[in-house]
């Protein structure tokens, strides 16, 4: 792409990145001054909000402990309902996610799912580039306009009639987008991302009878969740759309809003589309945030499944809350690629998601999460046999479930055992997502499973983990310590080395991947995002 010549913007905006040629649509001075308004608007109750997550995470490694809210109460209490669920989103039995590339858009949207969130986040890696040209795609997407053209492979990718509707998840709280500054400061990637997204399009979707919905990465607490409950009536009010259009479906990825599920369905409740069971990120978040403590030594993340009881627990507790309150519950991701080469693998893979997705559905869940488009109808069949023909089982309110702070926070997994082919894998597949994250690919098919930004937090996180506690060994009775993961990590870069080709390693980040792998993993200190060590290295 070609350098223009940058628009001009409002007194206090500068754009930090290359404003290459079809970037002016999506940076016009009317969104740039409509993300400065977000910034200037919310950018103190941000800051503030971020150092309340580390005074509570200060306090927990002091020893406090995490139960519901007492000033909350009433609100959990209480009988309440979130606001009407629109026509184009009552029925979400499956829903697949990817990055915003075009390709990826197109595939997605064709899919035969019945929603596709657009992922800004753990799925995508927020170079200046994706960012700007994923909002074109979506812009495109969003018009009916969009298609693409492989040469290569000399294929034609074009929409078809009914595509899934469209939701989007901008980034979380806590990233800053390098290259846009408000008054000489980085603006928060949330505004960024949100900001560009509905100030060109929701007009245009509430004309095509549908709206403006996203996904909410990554919350911590209700007070977290009323700070986009505000960016939303701002953004209505300041475009002269009526409240209440944009809708937001909540992950439920954070141990801290485990605790606060109607608390963040209360303060959403005007736009809230119900919560999400983030699975992975949930568990990334258990280490994250006891990660000092004995009793949360968890084992290998292939045996922290579903299953185990405080998994089980924070699942069901989903599933009553948002039903208690006329809200959709959204399963977790399946993960599993199917095979082209392999149809062992693929019959496999296709067993574990059938099973996971029975699961759900039994559970109450009115729809799941894919990531491949070979998913979907396997997905489907479960919800299918549950729901007969109706979009959701949100009349099922599961009365039958009673979960205690002590139920969440039990962290026992029955046989749980850290292996050394656990340990060997963690360090694989971080190194080798991080390196494609450094690449510009925020979605990586690593050894048949989708892996994305929250995998490799579980992977460099227990790693973390099993290296800082002294009781954490081997299940051969090996002492973990960082020279145990020195020499694995030396032989596993050998393994890499293999598996990808001497001239793809010697041209790709992997000495870079394995310094941030090595910082995350292995330092006194734990980072709280290794997005946060390694965006410095984007562009």
């Amino acid at each position: 792409m070609t350098q223009a010549q940058s628009p001009s913007t409002s007194e206090g905006i500068a754009i930090l990145g290359d404003v290459d040629s079809g970037y002016e649509t999506i940076l016009s001075p009317q969104a740039l001054d409509f993300i400065a308004g977000l910034h200037r608007e919310f950018s103190e109750r941000r800051r503030h909000l971020l150092h309340r997550r580390k005074t509570r995470q200060k306090n927990i490694d002091d020893g406090s402990e995490l139960s519901f809210l007492d000033a909350t109460r009433d609100i959990r209490q209480s009988e309440w309902q979130v606001a009407p669920t629109p026509d184009d989103l009552q029925q979400r039995n499956v829903e697949i996610t990817g990055p915003v590339s075009r390709k990826m858009i197109i595939n997605a949207l064709n899919s035969g799912s019945d929603v596709f969130m657009a992922d800004f986040e753990d799925a995508n890696s927020p170079t200046w580039s994706n960012t700007i040209e994923g909002q074109i795609n979506l812009y495109d997407a969003v018009r009916r306009q969009i298609d693409f053209d492989d040469e290569k492979r000399g294929k034609s990718y074009r929409l078809k009639p009914n595509p899934a509707t469209l939701m989007v998840r901008p980034r979380g709280w806590h990233l800053d987008e390098k290259h846009l500054s408000v008054d000489s400061q980085p603006v928060s990637a949330s505004l960024v991302d949100f900001g560009l997204y509905f100030f060109h399009n929701a007009k245009e979707l509430l004309s095509r009878n549908t709206g403006p919905y996203f996904y909410l990465p990554k919350l911590e607490s209700h007070l977290e969740a009323r700070l986009w409950n505000d960016v939303f009536d701002y953004s209505q009010d300041r475009l002269d759309i009526p409240r209440g259009s944009i809708k937001a479906t909540v992950l439920i990825e954070t141990i801290h809003a485990a605790f606060e599920m109607d608390e963040i369905l209360y303060e959403l409740r005007e736009h809230s589309a119900g919560l999400n069971a983030g699975r992975w990120d949930y568990i990334f978040s258990l280490i994250k945030t006891f990660r000092n403590r004995r009793e949360t030594l968890l084992p290998d993340r292939a045996q922290v499944t579903m299953t185990v009881p405080f998994m089980a627990a924070y699942s069901d507790l989903l599933v009553q809350t948002c039903h208690r309150r006329r809200a959709h519950a959204i399963g977790g991701m399946a993960a599993f690629i199917p095979s082209s080469q392999d149809p062992d693998v693929t019959e496999v893979a296709l067993n574990k998601v059938r099973q996971d997705k029975e699961r759900e559905s039994s559970s109450g869940f009115d729809g799941t999460w894919v990531a491949h488009p070979g998913l979907v109808p396997v997905a489907r069949e479960p919800f299918d046999n549950i729901l007969k023909g109706r979009p959701h089982q949100k009349e099922r309110l599961r009365d039958d479930v009673d979960v205690t702070a002590e139920d969440l926070l039990d962290f026992a997994v029955d046989g749980g055992q850290i292996t050394e082919e656990g340990m060997r894998l963690n360090i694989n597949v971080g190194i080798q997502y991080i390196e494609s994250w450094l690449s510009g690919r925020g979605a990586a098919a690593i050894f048949n499973l989708m892996e994305d930004a929250a995998t490799a937090e579980i992977s460099r996180s227990q790693i973390w983990q099993w290296i800082h506690r002294p009781e954490a060994t081997l299940s051969d009775g090996r002492s973990i310590d960082k020279e145990l993961y020195a020499q694995m990590v030396d032989e596993e870069m050998k393994e890499i080395r293999d598996l990808v080709g001497a001239d793809r390693f010697e041209k790709g980040n992997y000495q870079k991947a394995r310094q941030i792998f090595d910082q995350v993993a292995t330092d006194d200190d734990f980072p709280e995002f290794f997005t946060l060590v390694a965006y410095d290295e984007l562009r």
